[in-house]
């Protein structure tokens, strides 16, 4: 590809037309014939990189201010070019699908995953990218892990889509992270549907405030036709009035364009009926996914679907023949006792699954959970003093502790559980914090593993160390059961 058939304004700026090989905005990465964006970050300003760029071979450089370099191109806003440019790179692969986002702090994932579901069951082949796994439709699964967070960067996103068009699919939906939306990686697509969850505390280490987490949310909905919000939210409240574009209102409490009633959960599902404002009609549901949480959750995904054209009917048989998602409210182990792993790392989270899982509690609720380091460290209070609250048992370990040290991370925890009644015990080792919950449960107890959910490793300093909870469980299960038969 040549360069002024990838940026027009490298001709309108007098450059010479050369080859481009590919797009980076990471030195790290740059070879003879990229494009070099720089980027400025918290630690590190990419207009710093320019010249040495150039220097191993760059064939431009994109900046937001004139260095003097020949070979330079200046554009009011870095970022926004770079997806621009990817797009470009990979033949605009967004204009040929019908996109869908969901944003919000929690239920991203779960509502993405829905969404594909009841897509693909009514014959429209639908990509889905996000925490839990990036489906293009052609067989692989890619990880959102390390390098790639729940938003890719932009030659990885627009590559993945390039990919979901090449395999077919006539839909994506992806789950938008707040830092993509700040950071602009989305610019340039335009959604058919942006779904709002809610919008408690998380990333404040990177937004600084609510106020600014909530703008960077809200970015999404610039670049949507329509918009579905959950009103029961008091940011989604906001955000409904706010609104200017097509809109829709869901909601487990109120009436709303998409509404539900009746809603009784049980151990392994609930059921509710789900009702259209627009249709003046209701339907039951059941769904495998245990707590009213999982009530909007299902309803946004649905009523999704119905927007973008499929009978309402249709989304709700769906519903009903979907399994659940890997990680979240998940039963790993089911006998004298219950194991079941969920996701849950904010305090909102928390107190959700931990609220639904004791509904249906016969015996004693355990909980183990930890928070993760380089993570809004203002948070970790607030865990703990949610878990005291509602838990019988807690358990305070590890999570991904990076370059944190672990007891310090469980030592902010501590001061939220100090704070309540509850009996806790604090295991770094997450190993041994679970092996230690499999000896302590009883019949009727349930354990709930918060934090990991769909992930297969944790993360010490830089090194990603394989730890997969539904394998750990299994085999700490295998050996307690070999050792009561030795016994007998």
């Amino acid at each position: 590809m040549l360069l002024y058939e990838l940026c027009p304004k490298a001709e309108e700026q007098g450059l010479d037309n050369l080859p481009v090989r590919s797009v980076t905005d990471d030195t790290r990465e740059l070879e003879a014939g990229d494009i070099f964006v720089c980027i400025k970050g918290n630690s590190f300003d990419g207009h710093s990189a320019a010249a040495e760029m150039l220097a191993k071979g760059a064939a431009a450089v994109v900046t937001e201010r004139d260095l003097g370099l020949k070979n330079q191109i200046v554009v009011p806003d870095t970022r926004k070019e770079y997806a621009l440019l990817a797009a470009a790179f990979y033949g605009e692969p967004q204009k040929k699908l019908k996109m869908i986002a969901v944003t919000g702090t929690n239920g991203k994932t779960t509502i993405a995953h829905l969404v594909q579901f009841i897509l693909q069951e009514s014959g429209r082949k639908c990509a889905c990218i996000g925490t839990a796994g990036n489906d293009l439709c052609g067989g692989k699964i890619y990880d959102s892990d390390g390098d790639v967070p729940t938003t890719p960067r932009q030659m990885i996103l627009f590559g993945w889509l390039a990919e979901a068009v090449k395999n077919g699919a006539e839909y994506c939906v992806l789950e938008a992270s707040s830092q993509a939306l700040a950071q602009n990686r989305l610019h340039g697509i335009e959604f058919e549907i942006g779904i709002f969850t809610n919008l408690t505390q998380d990333h404040l280490d990177v937004h600084g405030s609510m106020e600014n987490y909530y703008k960077a949310k809200k970015k999404l909905f610039k670049s949507c036709k329509k918009a579905l919000v959950c009103t029961d939210d008091k940011y989604g409240k906001r955000l409904y009035d706010e609104l200017s574009i097509e809109k829709r209102s869901y909601s487990i409490t109120d009436a709303a364009d998409y509404y539900s009633v009746n809603i009784k959960c049980e151990p392994a599902s609930v059921s509710y009926w789900f009702s259209s404002a627009a249709d003046e009609k209701s339907f039951p549901v059941t769904f495998a996914m245990p707590g009213t949480f999982n009530v909007a959750n299902s309803i946004a995904a649905a009523a999704a679907c119905a927007e973008a054209g499929l009978k309402i009917n249709d989304c709700i048989e769906s519903l009903k023949r979907f399994k659940g998602v890997r990680g979240r409210c998940e039963v790993i182990y089911n006998g004298d006792f219950t194991v079941i792993c969920d996701y849950a790392h904010t305090p909102d989270a928390l107190e959700k699954i931990l609220t639904a899982v004791k509904s249906f509690t016969k015996g004693k609720l355990i909980c183990l959970f930890g928070a993760a380091g380089e993570r809004d460290a203002d948070k970790r209070p607030d865990m703990g003093l949610v878990v005291g609250k509602t838990a019988d048992y807690a358990i305070l370990t590890s999570d991904n502790p990076r370059f944190e040290d672990p007891y310090k991370i469980m030592a902010q925890v501590e001061k939220g559980l100090d704070k309540t009644m509850i009996l806790y015990c604090s295991v770094e080792n997450r190993y041994e914090a679970i092996e230690h919950a499999l000896t302590r449960a009883q019949k009727d107890d349930v354990v709930l593993l918060c934090g990991k959910g769909h992930e297969d490793h944790q993360i010490y300093r830089d090194e990603y160390q394989h730890f997969d909870e539904h394998e750990i469980v299994a085999e700490i299960m295998a050996k307690k059961n070999q050792q009561t038969e030795n016994k007998e």
